[in-house]
This record gives structure tokens, C-alpha cells and sequence, in this order.
């Protein structure tokens, strides 16, 4: 894991909060034992314990911003000294037979979700070595003294073996759904970060709009003023040739700047949409000179051939999964287009190795890496850029599925990816 992740991962404000809400239960606890049940207690000490507690959460509070994130060493110090004066306030209330014995997983748990894994081992190894401590020393738990209260040993074991599995576990499983939902993030900026470069490409017509009017009052004088200048030079003039370059020229840049402005004006609505080949052609055309044979096939009826409404997300999408196809196949990679009343399938196949079987059910999450390149690359990545083109399809409504072809037929071999649309979200 990368250091950098956890170098001030945890608010400041978050820990003080959770100090104050655990000192006002243990205050009560203490003072409902001992003035509530008169249970004997030695809660001048337990008292002391909880006052360094607050202290520290004054200090705190006092010397650091309500914002401030702690460093990571920080908040392991903060979490270690919980767990130690928990313990200390069990020892003095029956240990393991005391049931708030629990309570020491919270510190454990809470560095789970942003600590990395070193602070969180050692966290946990503080927390049983506590939790063993206060198995064998401790004084009586608060009870009545007429009917004293005490579990055998085995029983002590027994909660003692329970306290750590479950520490164990708990901790593991909340790093590791913290650490997807880290991934998930960084993968959603990724995401963002393609669809405002996209989201530039697609106003660069507007630009050259603005270009356009902009610089054609200029280009309109530069014309005048060529023409006069050749209806006054005489036919003799050296200066005449270059007059007569200049007005052609300007003229040839206003034809330009034209057709600029005629992308966002007059032809707006053919650049809005285009066919469902075009579509699929553009992506392939930058992939012919790879050494692989792209073979497009339209299995559809060419009277209901759609017209897709232009998407940035969609592009990039299937340009990914094809040049993914691309990257892996042997020889060749079938692009099969199949469309209806009802829907349209966009079907990707190559004759590589296909996807191993282990990582078919998590192709499309963050950072899940799947087939092997050539003999001469180690690993080919099918993590980051898999989950944003699966994540931009899925925004536009399709159902992206992936598959080996032996499923779909036993004599085949490679990958299989299908998308699928309802026909009403993208044709037009």
C-alpha cells in the first residue's frame, strides 16, 4: 500500500468527538455502579483515568484546528492510548467478565478505515495483549457483595477467544471494504477526469465558432483594402503580385474559418448523431496497423440500421474494450453489430487466451487485472481502464457482460465482451 494514501487520513474533530461521547459513558457507568447499585468500586482511580481522557481531548481540542487531519502516527498514538486506558478501566472493573470488555474492537475498527495495514497490526497486537492481561489480572466486577459473582476460567478463556477472533476478523473486513471504497474513488476521479477531457474536445467546435466571428471583421478590411490596392497599382507594379497574394489569402482564410463555424451552426444536428457503423469504425480505424484483422459484421436488418446520438462515454467505452481485444488477440478480433425494434448489441470477440476463469465475476472493478500479454510482457493491465469504460457504457444504459467463447461455444477460444442497449437511450 502506498504510504502516501495515509500520510493524514483521519480528522482531528472525528477523534475528539468519539473520545467525548466514550468519557460521558464511562462516567455514567461509574457513577451508576457506585452511587446507583452501591456496588464496592475503586472509582476514585477509574475517575482519574477518565479525567487524562479528558484532558487530552481539551488539548487537543485547544492546540489543533477544528479541520486539522492528524498524521498517521498521530492517530495511531490517539488509538493506542484508548486502548491502554480501556484496559486499565477494566482491570480495576472484572476484566474479561466485565461485558464492556468489547469495547476495546472500537479503537482497532476505527483505525481499520484509515490507517494502513502496519498501525493496524500493531494496533491489534496492543489490544490482545490487553485483552490477555486483564484475562488472568483484575480486581472483582462490581456486584452485590452478599452475592458474589464469579465465571470459571474456562469461561474467561472462552470470552477471551471470542474477543480476539472477533477483533481479528472485524478489522479485516473493514480495511478491506475501506480500502475498496479508496479504490472506487480514485477510480470515480479517473472517470471524471476522461469525461471533462471529453467534455473539451466536444466544445472545441464552439471555439472555432467564436474563432470565426471573431476574426472575420479583420479578414473582411484585409479583402478591402487588397482589392483597392490592386485597382490602384498599375498593371507593371511588383507590388501587384503580392496584393493580388494577399487578397487571395484572406479570402482563403475566411473559406476556412467558414467551414469552422459551420461545424456548430449549420451541420449541428449531423454531428449530433451518426450511424451505428460509423460509430464502431471510428473507434477501430486507429487500431488497423496493429497486426491484427479486424472484421466488423452487421448482423441486423439494413432498413432498421440506428442512428446512435454522439456520447464522449460511449466512445471511449468501446474504444477501450477493442483496443483491449486488440492488445490480447492473436490474429484477429470480430466486432459483430445485431440491432432490433427493441435493442441494440454491440458484441466484442478475439482469439486470445481469454480471461482467466478465477476474476470472470470481477471484471469491471477497480484494479482487477486479468489476462496475460505476450511472452515478453509480464502482466497487461485490465484494471482502471476496464472499470471506466464498464462505468461509462453502463452511464449511457447499457449492460456490459464478459465471457470466454468456450462458453458460448466449446470449439472456440478467447474473450468475449457484449454490450447492450435498449434501442429508446441512444438511437435518434
Amino acid at each position: 500500500m502506498n504510504k502516501e494514501i495515509y500520510e493524514q487520513v483521519i480528522p482531528n474533530r472525528a477523534l475528539i468527538r468519539l473520545r467525548w461521547y466514550a468519557i460521558i459513558g464511562q462516567v455514567g457507568a461509574v457513577l451508576v455502579i457506585v452511587f446507583g447499585f452501591q456496588y464496592p468500586l475503586p472509582w476514585e482511580i477509574c475517575l482519574a483515568l477518565i479525567a487524562v481522557s479528558g484532558i487530552l481531548n481539551v488539548y487537543l481540542a485547544q492546540h489543533y484546528k477544528v479541520s486539522h487531519r492528524l498524521p498517521s502516527n498521530g492517530a495511531f498514538s490517539l488509538l493506542a492510548f484508548d486502548i491502554v486506558q480501556l484496559g486499565l478501566l477494566l482491570l480495576l472493573t472484572g476484566g474479561l467478565q466485565n461485558p464492556f470488555a468489547i469495547l476495546l474492537l472500537a479503537p482497532v475498527v476505527v483505525s481499520s478505515t484509515s490507517l494502513g495495514q502496519w498501525h493496524i497490526v500493531m494496533l491489534g497486537i496492543l489490544a490482545v495483549a490487553v485483552i490477555t492481561v486483564i484475562a488472568f489480572l483484575y480486581l472483582p466486577l462490581p456486584w452485590d457483595p452478599q452475592t458474589p459473582f464469579n465465571l470459571p476460567f474456562l469461561y474467561i478463556a472462552g470470552v477471551w477467544v471470542a474477543i480476539v477472533c472477533t477483533l481479528a476478523f472485524t478489522a479485516i473486513y473493514v480495511f478491506r471494504v475501506a480500502e475498496e471504497a479508496r479504490k472506487l474513488a480514485d477510480a470515480l476521479s479517473a472517470t471524471e477526469l476522461v469525461l471533462q477531457r471529453e467534455q473539451h474536445l466536444s466544445n472545441l467546435d464552439g471555439l472555432a465558432a467564436a474563432a470565426a466571428h471573431e476574426l472575420g471583421t479583420p479578414l473582411a478590411t484585409i479583402a478591402v483594402v487588397s482589392k483597392e490596392m490592386l485597382h490602384d497599382l498599375p498593371q507593371d507594379s511588383a507590388m501587384r503580385e503580392d496584393a493580388a497574394l494577399l487578397r487571395d489569402q484572406a479570402q482563403r482564410c475566411r473559406d476556412i474559418l467558414q467551414k469552422f463555424s459551420s461545424l456548430s451552426i449549420e451541420n449541428e444536428g449531423i454531428l449530433e448523431k451518426q450511424s451505428l457503423l460509423v460509430l464502431v469504425e471510428e473507434e477501430v480505424a486507429p487500431l488497423r496497423n496493429f497486426g491484427v484483422d479486424i472484421d466488423i459484421q452487421k448482423l441486423g436488418d439494413e432498413d432498421t440500421h440506428p442512428e446512435i446520438a454522439r456520447n464522449p462515454g460511449i466512445h471511449y467505452g468501446l474504444g477501450n474494450l477493442i483496443d483491449n481485444a486488440v492488445d490480447f488477440a492473436e490474429k484477429k478480433v470480430v466486432v459483430a453489430l445485431r440491432w432490433d425494434d427493441r435493442q441494440i448489441h454491440i458484441e466484442i470477440s478475439d482469439d486470445g487466451a481469454g480471461f482467466p476463469g478465477n476474476i470472470l465475476d470481477q471484471l469491471g472493478e477497480p484494479f482487477v487485472t486479468g489476462r496475460k500479454g505476450d511472452k515478453d510482457t509480464q502482466q497487461r493491465g485490465m484494471g482502471l481502464g476496464l472499470f471506466i469504460a464498464k462505468t461509462l457504457l453502463e452511464r449511457s444504459g447499457a449492460d456490459v457482460r464478459f465471457s470466454n467463447q468456450e462458453a458460448l461455444a466449446p470449439h472456440l477460444d478467447g474473450a468475449f465482451v457484449g454490450v447492450t442497449w435498449p434501442r429508446e437511450r441512444i438511437a435518434v
